[in-house]
């Protein structure tokens, strides 16, 4: 059983970094198309990111074209910023000692961030709601309540590893 989980963890390691990669080409894809949507090509709204069409919202209004994009790429950043932690811990995890301080606070911090996730895709669905009874539709699925269950599962493997930290040091006061 310990040599597929030291077989897997580095296979892990890699889909993390690919994970990782591409959400930082996705963030950094739309900030860089919607600044130059700012800057002098407005037609740019229309093709912004991959099949989302802004460009009903920018006629409605910068202000709300600015918010909806800042939002998405705001999770774009937090979603990579997750995947950057479990690099993190894939790179330094022991398997002979599992339980570490360190792994328990980033595996709390992602939870934490999981959860201001869930917060920021349910204020993005409220406004998009908002926008669309003003009849600018936006065909974006923000996914508030996956992330919210996420960070809830998250936070009980978290909780895991603090006690399983606790266990740890208690065991080797012990020996």
């Amino acid at each position: 059983m310990k040599t597929k989980t030291k077989q897997i963890i580095p296979v892990a390691h890699v889909v993390a970094w690919i994970i990782y990669i591409g959400l930082c080409i996705k963030a950094g894809g739309l900030i860089i198309s919607f600044i130059i949507s700012l800057m002098g090509n407005p037609a740019l709204a229309g093709e912004i990111y991959a099949d989302l069409d802004l460009s009903m919202l920018r006629q409605a209004g910068m202000r709300h074209y600015i918010s909806v994009v800042s939002l998405l790429a705001a999770l774009y950043c937090l979603k990579a910023h997750v995947f950057y932690i479990l690099i993190q811990i894939l790179s330094t995890l022991n398997l002979d000692y599992p339980f570490s301080t360190r792994v328990a606070s980033w595996v709390d911090t992602i939870s934490q961030l999981m959860l201001g996730m869930s917060v920021l895709a349910l204020i993005a669905e409220g406004y998009c709601g908002w926008l669309a009874k003003r009849g600018v539709a936006i065909t974006q699925s923000w996914g508030s309540s996956e992330y919210l269950f996420m960070a809830g599962v998250v936070f009980i493997v978290a909780l895991v590893f603090r006690r399983g930290t606790e266990m740890q040091a208690e065991n080797e006061l012990t020996v």
